[in-house]
């Protein structure tokens, strides 16, 4: 079989150094922070997770695109990465979920994609030197790729939480994805009703709290501080993309309730907005967490669970206020992953508890908060 031709594209680090390989998906420009992840599958929730919002994707796995897209894989609406580096593009999958390509599935929804560049000398560049601005651009202008990754603004200091999650309050009742439909299942259920405040909040998190009986509501990132604490059992705040520090909202509606002890979950960039509200400070790291296989230990239990992770920001350790209590630590990097206030009904947990893709040993962390939800829920 004769592979499918491919016009050119050009990867353009703000660095200078440039790469030219086969274009895929739309034709461009798509300039933000380049980072890599070390998933092995999972490419489309990937590239729907809205925590890539603002940034370029350079999965390190050899072959892409082999099992397809399908609706049920996605994480949000719609695509939230701005471009896709990978190795070896399948054009044409080979899988009975496959509803589409993923060529087709980026062209449609405005990812640019190069494809035939060297992942893994990418990975190391952005491992040895840390995250860099780039452009993903079809065609052969270098100088203008160039020019785009030069323009683009740095991560820190960007609330792009702001513009990542819902815009009106919207209730949500899946539950786990049912084989036989390829389809998650609709749950009912008269438990306590959580707010999840979106900051770019993933539908697999959603899914989980749903599966533990637990109504769920999801809110705009500028809902009222106060209505948060005077409606509802518990608040989730979610993952999301850029810096939690300018997002002032956020820490309000944490602090609202806190004061009001009701319970309170953070993930991924819920988790450092929750760590910031109790006093803690964040801080950029030099090129993130990205993946599905960081281990991570429990310093209650010993254990050691691999988990999935997507973050570039973290709870600085140094001088973690004494109302938090460390509770997991990243076997990496020895970088905060988890802690729970000494007082208060509040955890944290920064990798990603529901996985989507990779393994799923954490999501004990919802069946903790679910039990946090019904104690007091029971009390109140």
């Amino acid at each position: 079989m004769q592979p499918i031709a491919a016009t050119e594209a050009i990867l353009a680090l703000a660095t200078g150094e440039t790469f030219a390989g086969a274009a895929f998906g739309h034709p461009g420009p798509a300039a933000g922070e380049l980072v890599f992840n070390t998933s092995m599958t999972g490419y489309q929730e990937i590239v729907t997770d809205p925590s890539y919002l603002g940034q370029v994707v350079c999965l390190t796995t050899a072959h892409v695109g082999v099992v397809g897209v399908n609706a049920a894989d996605e994480e949000a609406g719609a695509p939230r990465a701005r471009g896709l580096a990978v190795r070896a593009l399948a054009r044409v999958p080979s899988s009975w979920r496959a509803e589409g390509d993923l060529d087709a599935y980026c062209r449609a929804h405005g990812v640019c994609g190069i494809a035939e560049v060297d992942t893994r000398a990418l990975a190391i560049r952005l491992r040895e030197g840390g995250a860099v601005n780039c452009c993903v651009l079809h065609g052969g202008d270098r100088r203008g790729a160039l020019r785009l990754a030069r323009a683009c603004p740095p991560m820190a200091g960007q609330a792009l939480g702001r513009d990542a999650g819902v815009d009106e309050p919207a209730a949500w009742h899946e539950g786990a994805w049912d084989p036989g439909s390829n389809r998650h299942a609709r749950r009912q259920g008269r438990g306590p009703k959580v707010a999840v405040l979106d900051c770019g909040a993933k539908r697999a998190i959603l899914r989980c709290l749903r599966e533990r009986g637990l109504r769920v509501e999801v809110l705009p990132l500028a809902t009222p501080a106060a209505a948060i604490a005077k409606s509802f059992a518990a608040l989730v705040v979610s993952n999301g993309p850029g810096d939690p520090g300018p997002l002032a909202e956020a820490a309000s509606a944490l602090k609202a309730a806190l004061k009001a002890k009701l319970p309170v979950l953070g993930i991924c960039l819920g988790h450092q907005l929750l760590a910031q509200a109790c006093g803690a400070r964040t801080a950029k790291m030099k090129f993130g967490h990205h993946g599905a296989n960081h281990p991570v230990l429990d310093l209650r239990s010993g254990q050691v669970a691999i988990t999935s992770q997507n973050h570039g920001f973290v709870v600085a350790a140094e001088k973690l206020p004494r109302d938090l209590e460390l509770t997991h630590v990243s076997l990496f990097d020895r970088s905060v992953q988890g802690f729970r206030h000494r007082r208060l009904p509040a955890l944290g947990f920064q990798g990603h508890p529901e996985a989507s893709p990779g393994p799923r040993e954490m999501e004990k962390v919802f069946d903790e908060f679910a039990a946090l939800v019904r104690s007091h829920a029971a009390q109140s």
